[in-house]
């Protein structure tokens, strides 16, 4: 998940190991992206941020690194040395591309036999193509329900990530409103993550409500294999601790922490892993996500809807 840009001008000057080939360029945006990454990442009390400069600039000196994007190599390095498994920095191309990305594959909702709606969710790049998204999304949502589902599978098996508040605005309905996660701070501090008529946090005015299922509150299947990642396993969160819901198929992939996107001056982004995430009872989630049920990816959908013509509004 990224959360918003935090510009950032590489205009400071430091010391770092090795002072030979390195230039002063290079060794000013080098500094800046670790003073950054030092200040925003989860890791900040924790890291050997001694260490982590100094190999940084070791690496940077035995490139002879000269211009900002020769320094590339050393930050990547530095954020696998950091361990979070998330951080990452996006040259500026990549930047445009993930920033300027306005369409996302549409949610698909199919109404199975025994009126249980499948509904999958596929990555979105960003809050632009977000509205879209979370307008057809609603759509096929409202259309199933009208026609009598009763059960939902919500389906992440083949999410790797991207912005997590269009998944949950385009299943509002069926997630419901109420506080239904947090991200959380190193220090304790939590962001709550709010739906209200079925649209999460300030999205309401762009968004609008949802439209209401005429059966609120019904039973709902979490499907996810290890693929499901980053903002796919925030929403896999906001469904934990739901009444009437269980998660089938393979523990997630881990990137259970919530990233901000910090903008350096030549137009590279830094994603900086900078809060853990927490479900709607408090808890904080570090690691993989393990399903109810390990089922397998291939078996979860079988078994989840099995589960759902169980629940009550579905038997019979």
């Amino acid at each position: 998940m990224v959360a918003g840009v935090v510009l950032a001008g590489a205009g400071c000057s430091g010391g770092g190991a090795g002072d030979g080939a390195l230039g002063g360029e290079a060794r000013a945006y080098l500094e800046d992206a670790l003073a950054v990454a030092e200040r925003h990442s989860v890791l900040r009390d924790t890291a050997d941020w001694a260490a982590v400069r100094e190999a940084a600039f070791r690496r940077a000196d035995r490139d002879r690194a000269r211009t900002p994007a020769q320094t590339y190599p050393a930050i990547r390095d530095a954020l696998r040395e950091l361990g979070d498994r998330h951080s990452q920095l996006l040259d500026p191309a990549q930047a445009a591309e993930v920033t300027g990305a306005e369409d996302a594959e549409p949610p698909v909702v199919e109404l199975l036999p025994g009126r249980i709606a499948h509904v999958t969710l596929p990555a979105v790049p960003n809050e632009r193509a977000g509205a879209e998204y979370v307008r057809r999304g609603r759509e096929a949502v409202a259309k199933a329900a009208a026609a009598g589902a009763c059960g939902w599978m919500v389906d992440l098996r083949s999410n790797p990530g991207g912005d997590m508040f269009p998944l949950l605005g385009a299943v509002g309905a069926v997630l419901g409103d109420g506080t239904v996660g947090a991200f959380v701070t190193p220090g304790g501090g939590r962001t709550p993550w709010v739906v209200r008529s079925g649209t999460p946090g300030g999205q309401l005015p762009d968004w609008g409500p949802a439209e209401p299922l005429p059966r609120p509150g019904p039973p709902v299947a979490v499907l996810t294999s290890n693929r499901t990642a980053s903002a796919a396993e925030a929403a896999a969160i906001a469904f934990r601790g739901r009444p009437a819901t269980r998660t089938f198929g393979e523990p997630t992939a881990g990137l259970t922490t919530g990233n901000a996107a910090h903008r350096l001056s030549d137009g590279a982004l830094l994603l900086l892993a900078g809060s853990y995430e927490a479900d709607r009872t408090g808890t904080v989630h570090k690691g993989p996500l393990a399903p109810d049920e390990e089922t397998g990816e291939e078996r979860a959908p079988a078994a989840a809807e099995q589960w759902l013509r169980a629940q009550d509004g579905c038997r019979g």
